[in-house]
């Protein structure tokens, strides 16, 4: 299923350029499409067969407030209980019926301190820190998966104020910006 996760942002590249926002104020390098942009985050989405895979990848700022290495109490318990939050897809992610069971958790920033490679984190807090989350699920009746429902990601983060959605699943492919106010996709 990975290899099709991969190909995702290749497939979908017509989409994210043309929904590419420059509107803001931060000197950032624009030549990817893992643009660093406060607010905003990108979801890909892929539904195969029995299997539904979500690769969150978000700006830390929209989820724990900050981008630095923690270091006091506060920041510290931020950064933990945003951790256990998304340790929880079925809780941020509301799949409408699909009978779906979560299989794997994967959870990588610098801010989580669990990094399997040595480098200097003082260097880093100057840069900016991303949180990626990537999920499998099974899900036993998928053909009846109808929509997703993020209403709940956005209200635990709510400096997340929308999120690029790139879907593959059975009738296609879509691209869709879900916001706090429209927080559901349909498959």
């Amino acid at each position: 299923m990975r290899p099709l996760l991969l190909a995702l942002p290749f497939a979908l590249l017509p989409l994210a350029t043309q929904a590419h926002d420059h509107s803001h104020d931060h000197d950032h390098a624009h030549d990817s499409l893992g643009a660093h942009e406060h607010g905003v985050a990108s979801l890909n989405v892929a539904l195969d067969g029995k299997l539904l895979e979500l690769q969150l990848q978000s700006p830390a700022m929209n989820l724990v407030g900050f981008e630095h290495a923690a270091s006091s109490d506060a920041d510290k318990a931020k950064v933990a209980a945003a951790r256990r939050d998304l340790e929880q897809p079925l809780e941020l992610f509301a799949l409408v019926s699909g009978d779906c069971k979560t299989t794997d958790v994967e959870l990588e920033s610098p801010l989580f301190g669990d990094d399997d490679h040595d480098h200097d984190h003082a260097a880093h807090e100057s840069e900016h820190s991303d949180i990626q989350a990537h999920y499998r699920l099974e899900c036993a009746k998928a053909n009846e998966l109808k929509q997703l429902d993020l209403g709940a990601l956005f209200k635990r983060f709510p400096a997340t104020e929308k999120i690029q959605v790139q879907l593959i699943g059975p009738s296609g492919q879509q691209g869709v910006e879900l916001t706090p106010a429209q927080p559901r996709l349909s498959f």
